[in-house]
């Protein structure tokens, strides 16, 4: 399985995700609108029947039908305020308003229709103190203000409590199924976000396997010629022999970094075993091989490189080696100088002179991502590096990298950037 077709499947998951999304918007102005028709029919059915159920002025009826009917508007925006509506306004008119004779129940259907509609909403919504608190409340409301005559279930003084625990019991279930499906497709979506994780590191070690295929294949063979040559041709200097075997050595150093890079590639997301990176004590090595590969090198370092801590160390290997192979690459022929200083911060300082003879589609002026690079590494480890042409056409490469614990903390958890 490649990362691509993994990429495909998970581009299709985040589409499923935003149709759900979208899907689950409309249902609620479905919702929204649905709550809206019942609240006019209630309103529609309230209004004209009170006078038939109390003795209200005509003034009144029409806000004394709205607490009826207009609490369901709530259901889904606030359900523990719409029951509160409601319920605060069944007492009321329980307590205040006369009903008509003949009639039992001291307010009208509609308000107990929406009433119980408000203790199911809370009851799938709302916390679970919130609906113990509406449980109770509601039926303690029903309990003493209906009628309790015995003649019937319902007037018993126990049939509402009864029949309104059965509702809340019931929205518990909902909430249950609701809560339970909602884990369900979270727990989904993290398993395909973690499938789609294991396809890259599978991905990255494929191409950790190719790259190492391809390009040890290719080091070793130079690496082989670059040895056997003093055997294969005849009548070699000394100084044709010196420069195969610095060929060589810089074959094997290179293909040694290679594979200690490809282990980033093969690693599972765990922490990768430490392989031995270079500092700044190596950096001499560095300038020496430069030098006997031919680079007209000179160097000078003020002080100890022993002092330098090992992520600075590693960023002041890379941005020498970058600057070099970009002296080399651009300017050849060229005089090239390094100075290193090690007192309260690390300085450093490569020019090269203005290149013999420039090859066709070189600039030496030119920023490419090399220098972007070094500039990374120089601010991981929260220094500063500059790099641009000399008025005498050379260039210059001049970094300044801090020693202190601070910063080198800062720049180990900030991590480096690729050098080129």
């Amino acid at each position: 399985m490649t990362c691509g077709g993994r990429g495909v499947s998970t581009v299709e998951g985040m589409v499923g995700k935003m149709s759900g999304q979208a899907r689950a918007a409309r249902a609620r102005q479905v919702f929204d609108g649905f709550t809206v028709l019942l609240a006019i029919i209630f309103i529609a059915v309230a209004w004209p029947t009170l006078h038939l159920t109390h003795k209200v002025p005509a003034a009144a009826a029409p806000f004394i039908a709205g607490f009826a009917a207009f609490p369901i508007l709530l259901a889904r925006v606030n359900p523990p305020l719409g029951w509160a509506v409601s319920a605060g306004s069944a007492l009321l008119i329980a307590m205040a308003v006369p009903h008509q004779p003949g009639n039992a129940i001291p307010f009208q259907v509609v308000h107990i229709l929406v009433l119980f509609a408000m203790v199911f909403a809370v009851a799938v919504r709302a916390p679970i103190r919130i609906v113990a608190v509406v449980w109770v409340a509601t039926s303690l409301l029903f309990a003493t203000t209906m009628a309790q005559t015995g003649d019937s279930f319902a007037e018993s003084g126990f049939g509402w409590p009864l029949a309104i625990t059965g509702l809340v019991v019931f929205g518990l279930l909902i909430r249950w199924v609701v809560v339970s499906r909602q884990a369900l497709l979270k727990s989904e979506e993290e398993t395909e976000l973690e499938r789609a994780r294991r396809a890259i590191l599978e991905e990255k070690a494929r191409i950790a396997r190719d790259l190492h295929d391809v390009v040890a294949h290719h080091m070793s063979m130079v690496v082989v010629q670059a040895q056997t040559a003093p055997y294969r041709i005849s009548g070699l200097s000394a100084d044709a022999r010196a420069e195969f075997e610095s060929i060589g050595t810089g074959a094997r150093a290179a293909l040694n970094e290679i594979r200690g890079m490809l282990g980033v590639l093969r690693s599972d997301g765990q922490l990768p075993e430490h392989a031995p990176q270079p500092g700044a004590a190596d950096v001499p090595a560095l300038l020496e091989g430069a030098q006997r590969a031919g680079v007209p090198l000179t160097w000078t370092v003020d002080g100890s490189l022993d002092i330098v801590p090992e992520t600075t160390g590693l960023a002041l290997y890379r941005i020498v080696q970058e600057s070099l192979a970009n002296a080399s690459r651009h300017a050849p022929g060229a005089a090239v100088r390094v100075h290193l200083a090690c007192g309260g911060d690390l300085t450093l300082n490569i020019g090269n002179d203005r290149p013999i003879a420039v090859r066709p589609g070189d600039h030496s002026g030119t920023s490419g991502s090399g220098i972007a690079g070094m500039q990374t590494r120089a601010a991981a480890v929260g220094g500063v590096l500059t790099a641009g042409p000399r008025p005498d056409g050379g260039f210059e490469v001049q970094a300044r990298l801090p020693l202190t614990a601070a910063l080198t903390a800062a720049g180990r958890a900030g991590g480096l950037g690729s050098g080129s």
